[in-house]
């Protein structure tokens, strides 16, 4: 699919982010777990999926019809970007055919020293036709992004950069600036977004298509919300 037809599927839709990693307990060895989560995500209404891993984004796809936004996570000490931080992980992506590929678009270091700008150009040249996601987690980096010519920015790392203070609600005030600052850019809204009515703002904030993951897809995440109210009423 072209970045027409993708943004066709995306608009005013809700993508579900479909991971576990290692230390987490919906993770196997062998996978099968999040293409579960997938076709159940699917039946309920989300209009794409984000994965991790070759593994899952392969077996997804088997399982679903509809467009996958792939990552790969990886550590490359003692550089700090750990999504899809290198062109070893992008040519892994394309081979497993994600129909989106989102990395690492901030200010943290990549192995070869490249900044996002130019790791984003050195993608684009090898694959012309590959779209790709920029998470950013700041105004500028999103600016950046897409003058660099990426097609999707999402809010994906906002928060979560050493030294920032993590906040536990969205980050409303970021869509917007985005939004207001260039209101070609189509901004996928991801991170802390716990409810429909919080989904439902991120769009009327400027969002083009929201992501929601932990709120859905990490049993572990949602049992602990619980049981911390319940021990804050106890």
């Amino acid at each position: 699919m072209d970045l027409k037809e993708i943004k066709s599927i995306l608009e005013n839709g809700l993508v579900v982010s479909c991971q576990a990693l290692p230390h987490e307990p919906m993770y196997t060895e062998e996978g099968g777990v999040m293409p579960l989560f997938a076709k159940a995500a699917v039946q309920a209404g989300a209009i794409a999926i984000r994965a991790n891993s070759v593994r899952d984004i392969k077996q997804i796809k088997e399982v679903v019809d509809v467009p996958v936004i792939g990552i790969i996570k990886i550590d490359y000490p003692p550089t700090s970007a750990y999504i899809t931080p290198s062109m070893k992980e992008i040519d892994e992506l394309v081979e497993a055919k994600a129909d989106i590929i989102a990395l690492d678009c901030t200010r943290n270091t990549r192995k070869d020293g490249q900044t996002a700008v130019e790791f984003i150009k050195e993608i684009k040249q090898k694959y012309p036709n590959q779209l790709l996601m920029a998470d950013i987690s700041n105004l500028q980096e999103a600016l950046d992004a897409y003058e660099a010519k990426i097609d999707f920015v999402g809010t994906t790392l906002n928060g979560y950069m050493e030294g920032d203070v993590l906040p536990s609600d969205p980050n409303y005030q970021l869509v917007m600036d985005i939004h207001n600052a260039n209101k070609d850019i189509p901004i996928i809204a991801e991170g802390r977004i716990h409810t429909p009515e919080q989904a439902v703002k991120m769009l009327e904030c400027g969002a083009f298509c929201v992501v929601v993951g932990g709120a859905i897809t990490r049993p572990l995440e949602i049992a602990k919300r619980f049981f911390n109210e319940i021990k804050e009423y106890k």
